[in-house]
């Protein structure tokens, strides 16, 4: 099963190519993009069953053997950070398929689109499989590349400008991360992770530290974690919709697994735990304290998505394998939430006119189904059992308890009460947008009970942009509800998926079956 392992690389580089033939044929563009990721999908979730059942799975690309060249690596971890990647670019993909017809791609030119957000895709997954730290760098590189060009659609005043920050903040974290692995590089004569596991081990503790903090600096600036995130909230809110929430879904959790992967892979031993459990009870904090004073929903959703990184390094700073593989539950489970909230927003701003909750209201008469698409993902980030979120947090809470150390309760208080400020944050919204009278300045709603009868049924080719208060596309509501019922199902399967989580937390900690996996006859 080993020749699945490139696949998800592969093929979004082939289709990539291929829409990029099809310039001027959009409907053709739709289909192969739609194509290459369902398969992409279904690659995914057998790599994830193949590596539970026989552990990790190899690919020396190119045959060259190892550490000479690339090495490709579909632990459990991988494969689930794949698996659910890969659903979420899909929904993503469909939604904002249902949004260019509707607006007749004005919003977002497809011709660029398509090549554009596989090239992405591509970048993510070769992020999660890279088995060395240069290509994770190359990962980094192709998903920040294609992202440039997504945030700038539409090359408005406001996206530039939002788009130049990202680019400066995104280039100061790549050179970090290079001068890193050039040092790793000339302290240990490899990158290879499998290989760096011992040569690492044999450096000095002060020397080993220095390295460890350059990859934290730069992985952390790429995750967004506190102080280093303050780039984040004026970047995301200004790109269109879709491009949003596959930025706030996937990008700072390839930064996060990044982080998961290095602390636990290369530098075992919790020599920087003190400074993540500081760092990410600052996140907590300092994020869901934004979240709470913004007016607008987007600002909102993307200084939660800030706080509710803390929890992940909670778990991680932890060192356990109990506090791990709760964090690995919490990205899997923040992935899918804060995708589907952000797309919710987008519907919300399609119907309203407006992300600003002081020009927004009524909204759950007006639109029961969009109120509906809101309400329950945002229970599920507010931590309200029995959602993944709570489950997650209790699990983290759990391990905060069993470390005992100060610093740990102060993480348990401290993700309590961020918990109760994300259900305030929410609450907020739903009360504004949704439950109080509407804005005299909104589009008119017309008949909102045949609006609410219909706004399920799919509108082909309806040129509505810049209108708003028109009949939500079916396209665009679909991908919502299936992430809503994605979100709804790790609840379900939050037993399995907690057993995978921690299979792959035991296996991170004890090294030896990703090193053996690489290295079948011993480390070189």
């Amino acid at each position: 099963m080993t020749y699945l392992v490139p696949l998800p690389v592969v093929m979004p580089l082939l289709g990539a190519a291929l829409t990029l033939l099809l310039l001027g044929r959009p409907r053709a563009q739709r289909w192969v993009s739609l194509t290459v990721l369902t398969a992409t999908v279904a690659v995914a979730a057998m790599l994830l069953v193949r590596s539970s059942i026989d552990g990790p799975l190899v690919v020396e690309v190119g045959g060259w053997v190892a550490p000479l060249g690339i090495v490709l690596v579909a632990d459990q971890l991988a494969a689930l950070m794949l698996v659910v990647s890969a659903s979420v670019t899909l929904c993503v993909l469909v939604y904002s398929i249902g949004q260019g017809m509707a607006d007749g791609n004005e919003e977002t030119p497809l011709s660029v689109y398509h090549p554009t957000y596989l090239v992405l895709t591509a970048g993510v997954c070769n992020a999660f499989l890279s088995g060395d730290l240069f290509n994770l760098y190359v990962g980094f590189e192709i998903l920040l590349v294609a992202s440039y060009v997504l945030l700038t659609l539409g090359s408005t005043e406001t996206r530039i400008r939002a788009g130049t920050t990202y680019v400066v903040v995104s280039l100061l974290s790549s050179v970090i991360f290079l001068v890193a692995i050039g040092l790793v590089y000339s302290a240990t004569g490899t990158l290879n992770l499998a290989q760096l596991v011992d040569r690492l081990d044999a450096l000095p503790d002060d020397m080993r530290l220095v390295l460890q903090g350059m990859l934290l600096l730069a992985f952390g600036i790429k995750a967004a974690v506190f102080p280093l995130s303050a780039w984040l909230p004026d970047s995301y809110p200004t790109a269109p919709a879709p491009v949003t929430a596959v930025f706030a879904g996937l990008l700072t959790k390839v930064g996060v697994y990044a982080i998961i992967r290095t602390e636990t892979l290369l530098f075992p031993g919790g020599r920087t735990a003190t400074l993540l459990l500081v760092v990410a009870v600052l996140t907590m904090l300092v994020g869901i304290l934004g979240a709470v004073a913004q007016s607008d929903i987007k600002r909102l959703l993307s200084f939660t998505l800030i706080s509710h990184i803390g929890y992940m390094l909670f778990g991680v700073g932890l060192t356990s394998s109990l506090g791990l593989s709760a964090a690995i539950f919490y990205v899997v489970h923040h992935i899918t939430i804060q995708t589907t909230l952000f797309l919710a927003a987008g519907l919300v701003e399609r119907r309203g006119g407006s992300t600003a909750m002081d020009r927004l209201g009524g909204l759950a008469r007006l639109s029961p189904v969009l109120a509906i698409l809101f309400f329950v993902p945002a229970l599920n980030l507010a931590g309200i059992p029995p959602f993944s979120g709570f489950l997650g947090k209790v699990g983290l809470v759990q391990a905060g308890i069993a470390d005992g150390g100060v610093l740990a309760w102060i993480l348990v208080a401290g993700g309590l009460v961020t918990s109760l400020l994300t259900l305030y944050a929410v609450a907020r919204v739903w009360n504004l947008a949704f439950w109080r009278a509407p804005h005299p300045d909104m589009p008119d709603s017309g008949d909102s009970d045949r609006a609410s009868r219909t706004e399920g049924a799919v509108q082909p080719q309806v040129s509505t942009a810049g209108q708003s208060g028109a009949v939500l596309p079916g396209l665009m509501i679909a991908p919502t509800v299936a992430l809503v019922a994605l979100g709804l199902a790790l609840t379900v399967v939050a037993g399995p998926l907690f057993d995978i989580s921690t299979d792959a937390a035991d296996d991170l900690l004890r090294r030896t079956p990703y090193v053996e996996a690489v290295f079948p006859g011993g480390t070189p």
